[in-house]
């Protein structure tokens, strides 16, 4: 006798749920797994793997305090000033304090610079740590206490086994970077990696916590429909520049958060430029060159995209200083080579 059940209807939608999910999971692989299979035929990255999942780790701890926020104290200021002259936000240091420990702990890392500490941190000066990294462990402070998304960023170069580890050791010019690593931590925290001309994206699950991989191989899109700056300067730029923001408004919409990375991620996935240009208040711009512009300027070029200061292309600055401030200008290529002209005319 075969006894045949009817399922109901929310009983058949709960195994169709349940299908989805399994499919979609066998369709993705873990950051660690991603790495191990992309780094595997690439000597030359020997110890990248290491430094990347680093990342990752601190990332979830740093994701933790972000998500809970005023109920773990972890808003508001520490009453201290950073190297940049900025009031620093408690969160600020906590990231700081937590990428500088995961990264060490790798011992694969020589040295650390960050732009919330003056001086870098030595990790290790054996053969094994054979990487630099300079980050900021926290962009977008200002909007921390408003619950507006907010991020971090990570440029990666090679060490010369041959050279001190000291602060020189970090002046390299933005086109000797090996891998570039940037954090969104929003609606949903997704930590981008570019290395080797291949920029993918992977979503922090929370019911597990791991890293996933959803967006595979990202490539700017060519349609560019949004422009990102703070219109607040706009007195303040030079007569071309003003130029460039007027034709910006008539072609473009206006999306702007305020966060470096929230807005950079937008229009890496979206289509859009990025510009904080220097201004007659500031001719050497805002935007740290080291934390923020060269990373950021080495994923939008490896997804085919174009970083500059209005006059030279971002990673062909040769670094005079560890905290050094440049312009920023990135995203769609057609339409910075535009602005470019225009900014020269």
């Amino acid at each position: 006798m075969v006894v045949k059940i009817k399922l109901l209807p929310h009983q058949i939608l709960g195994k169709k749920i349940i299908k989805w999910w399994f499919d979609l999971s066998d369709n993705q692989n873990t950051l660690s797994e991603f790495l191990l299979a992309f780094l595997k035929d690439k000597p030359q990255y020997s110890g990248l793997k290491e430094v990347i999942i680093s990342i990752g780790e601190g990332t979830k701890n740093v994701n933790q305090q972000v998500q809970q926020g005023a109920i773990v104290d972890a808003l508001g200021t520490t009453g201290d000033t950073n190297i940049q002259g900025e009031i620093v936000q408690k969160l600020d240091k906590l990231s700081s304090d937590t990428f500088v420990n995961v990264l060490s702990k790798t011992e694969k890392v020589a040295v650390i610079g960050c732009e919330e500490i003056e001086r870098p941190v030595i990790a290790g000066t054996s053969e094994n740590h054979s990487y630099i990294v300079l980050m900021d462990p926290l962009d977008g402070s200002s909007n921390i206490d408003v619950a507006v998304s907010i991020g971090s960023i990570f440029g990666i170069w090679k060490r010369n086994s041959l050279e001190n580890v000291d602060e020189a050791t970090l002046l390299r010019p933005g086109n000797e970077q090996v891998a570039a690593v940037y954090i969104v931590y929003g609606s949903s925290t997704v930590l981008v990696t570019a290395i080797d001309k291949s920029v993918q994206g992977f979503t922090l699950d929370s019911t597990t916590n791991i890293f996933m991989h959803t967006h595979k191989d990202i490539v700017i899109p060519q349609e560019c429909p949004y422009y990102s700056t703070n219109e607040g300067n706009f007195e303040d730029l030079e007569p071309n520049t003003k130029e460039v923001v007027l034709s910006l408004r008539n072609s473009y919409s206006l999306r702007y958060v305020g966060s470096l990375v929230a807005d950079f991620h937008r229009n890496l996935l979206k289509g859009g430029v990025f510009l904080y240009p220097g201004d007659v208040k500031r001719p050497e711009g805002r935007l740290r060159l080291m934390y923020e512009a060269n990373p950021l300027g080495f994923v939008v070029e490896q997804a085919g995209g174009m970083a500059t200061t209005g006059k030279e292309r971002i990673l062909d600055i040769i670094p005079e200083q560890l905290h050094q401030r440049t312009p920023l200008i990135l995203g769609n290529t057609d339409v910075i080579k535009k602005i470019v002209a225009t900014m020269n005319n």
